[in-house]
């Protein structure tokens, strides 16, 4: 696997994991009919731009690391009862 492939998997840095496997198995399971999947994607994007705020938060009142780490946001996300998108 290459590094950028690692870094696409690595949980403390991408927090939509679970999203994009779905999006992809829908893609091969309806043979990359794009209309069928388009709640996936949805999905998908609602995840990037919920966790995209959440760094720009914490860059924004210097916490580091910017993206919480995967511990980090199951805490988070239970606190919410869920997740929020």
């Amino acid at each position: 696997m290459d590094k950028n492939s690692r870094k696409v998997r690595n949980q403390d840095i991408n927090p939509c994991i679970q999203e994009t496997d779905a999006s992809q198995k829908c893609l091969d399971a309806y043979n990359y009919n794009k209309s069928m999947c388009s709640a996936y994607f949805q999905a998908y994007k609602d995840c990037r731009k919920y966790w995209q705020n959440i760094m720009l938060q914490r860059r924004r009142a210097g916490v580091k690391p910017d993206m919480p780490t995967a511990a980090e946001r199951q805490e988070l996300l239970a606190k919410l009862g869920g997740k929020p998108y």
